[in-house]
């Protein structure tokens, strides 16, 4: 596999659910920010598939706060080849 251009994200198979577990909760991001203890920008590069990386323990305040679990969250969905 060639080297990633440093501009751009490695590719991965992880969709990140936040938006529908806030709508589901009625919460916004803000408030979600403030009961995890991390930056609404931070949570935005999670929400939007940006982050490289989550801490467990962030995991696990976030899943504290949207009573969710991590699979809720957090779900693989491979690239799919074309239908022949």
């Amino acid at each position: 596999m060639p080297p990633a251009d440093a501009d751009e994200p490695e590719p991965h198979a992880i969709s990140v659910r936040l938006d529908r577990l806030l709508a589901a909760r009625g919460m916004t991001v803000t408030e979600l920010a403030v009961r995890v203890g991390v930056t609404h920008v931070n949570l935005s590069v999670l929400k939007n598939g940006r982050a490289k990386a989550i801490r467990f323990t962030t995991l696990t305040r976030i899943c504290a706060a949207l009573d969710c679990q991590p699979g809720d969250l957090l779900v693989y969905e491979p690239e799919r080849p074309p239908d022949d």
